[in-house]
């Protein structure tokens, strides 16, 4: 039976009339893939249903918080419980200690941290604050590498803003422009010359310890640990955004992962359960120069709700049960295995490449290796498209850009990686004809 598209197609229709675009995020209008988005009603588990009653295969887990699934049972039930005594105080309370004291636990190298409502909030308040640490004005930045829509970050940024074709936006000051400096991710050589050409003037490196954000893009051999020796070198501080990857390539973070300290870390997502949420933390001495207790100032009304704190610590209870990553791991493999063979399959096995870290992968329409975002940049955008709308035809959701990840939840059963393998082999063989 064909995908049923009328509902859809009217409540778009709508949309486009008082939202702009039809959308409050960019990415959601298929802009990059043409065609209209289904609007969904409904999630649980690993599938998403949209108006229309067609129910999908998810693997954009809205874009990473749903690592346990949709509607997780202990997460619906501690929202429930928190909001049954009121949203918000605009007061402390002990439920944001407790999600703070696992955060801290969780991740080596914060001794402290803040919570904001959301990952752009999470980079622009770290970033600040590392200014007003070092009494520097400049930051270093990967080209692709999106680190949420503040106007020192949409710089040759990735996500929507790479898909959109407008990596720089209009409205961002000169001086913001000026003030962030580009480089290629894992180019260590480059970070070096910018360091060594503005001696005491760059507060921060800003990284994607796994960039997430151009699809995915791992980090070559040394790299970490190389930006973490020239911050040192420089008196620089080295930033870790794990506002995707924090909870979701290990409970330690991508940082665990590799074995790299940074100096300040963001987090985002996964950390508010699917509710809008974002952290930023590190070590003390540099956390006690926000205000209160320091000068650098930072503030947010619905920072820290009980609502989104219950949500967080539910979720993080959950992945620290024994085997949470190991079985994840396993079905992310299973899933990366099989699509790779299916593309075989369909003749097109070497002209992809598949990327994976963890329950985080992309597949790019190019040969590769896809190794920054020039590399990334080249995938080819008709096969793509192609690709995108025939597993959506077929029952399975994905991101509706090259540049974002398809991600696996702790919900997707063995049936669910058969139906999307099988879908995938279709989905291939549409999109060789334009490769």
């Amino acid at each position: 039976m064909a995908r049923r598209t009328e509902k859809s197609e009217t409540a778009f229709a709508h949309a486009s009339k008082v939202l702009v675009g039809g959308v409050n995020s960019p990415v959601r209008a298929f802009a990059a893939v043409g065609g209209t988005p289904p609007v969904i009603a409904k999630a649980k588990g690993s599938q998403i249903t949209d108006i229309d009653g067609n129910t999908y295969v998810d693997y954009v887990c809205g874009y990473g918080p749903a690592i346990l699934g949709h509607a997780s049972e202990p997460v619906v039930t501690a929202i429930n419980k928190a909001v049954r005594n009121g949203t918000t105080y605009g007061a402390p309370t002990e439920i944001e200690t407790k999600l703070a004291s696992a955060v801290v636990a969780a991740i080596e190298s914060i001794d402290q941290v803040r919570f904001v409502s959301s990952g752009t909030e999470a980079v622009m308040s770290a970033v600040r604050l590392a200014r007003g640490v070092t009494g520097r004005d400049k930051i270093i930045k990967c080209i692709g590498c999106y680190h949420g829509h503040a106007d020192s970050f949409l710089v040759a940024a990735g996500s929507g803003a790479a898909t959109l074709g407008t990596p720089s936006s209009p409205g961002v000051p000169a001086g913001a422009a000026a003030a962030t400096l580009l480089v290629e991710y894992n180019d260590l050589a480059g970070v070096q010359a910018i360091l060594e050409e503005n001696p005491t003037e760059v507060a921060a490196v800003l990284v994607e310890p796994i960039a997430g954000n151009m699809g995915v893009v791992l980090p070559g051999p040394g790299y970490l640990q190389g930006l973490r020796d020239l911050c040192d070198t420089h008196d620089t501080l080295l930033i870790f955004d794990e506002v995707i990857t924090g909870f979701r390539v290990g409970y330690g973070g991508a940082q665990g992962l590799y074995g790299v300290r940074p100096d300040l870390t963001t987090l985002g997502k996964i950390i508010g359960g699917c509710m809008p949420v974002g952290a930023f933390g590190g070590r003390a001495d540099i956390m006690q120069n926000l205000a209160p207790i320091g000068d650098v100032y930072q503030a947010g009304t619905l920072s820290g709700n009980p609502a989104a704190m219950a949500a967080g610590l539910a979720t993080l209870a959950e992945l620290r049960e024994e085997g949470f990553y190991e079985r994840l791991e396993a079905v992310s493999g299973e899933i990366a295995a099989g699509m790779q063979a299916a593309a075989t399959d369909a003749g097109i096995g070497s002209k992809v490449c598949f990327n994976r870290a963890g329950a985080m992968m992309c597949c790019f329409f190019t040969p590769g290796p896809v190794t920054d975002f020039a590399s990334a940049s080249v995938s080819n955008p008709k096969a793509h498209a192609a690709y995108f709308h025939a597993m959506l035809d077929a029952g399975v959701y994905l991101a509706p850009s090259q540049f974002e990840a398809m991600l696996v939840s702790a919900a997707h059963t063995d049936a669910d990686v058969e139906f999307t393998i099988q879908a995938a082999g279709r989905a291939f063989a549409a999109a060789a004809e334009f490769m």
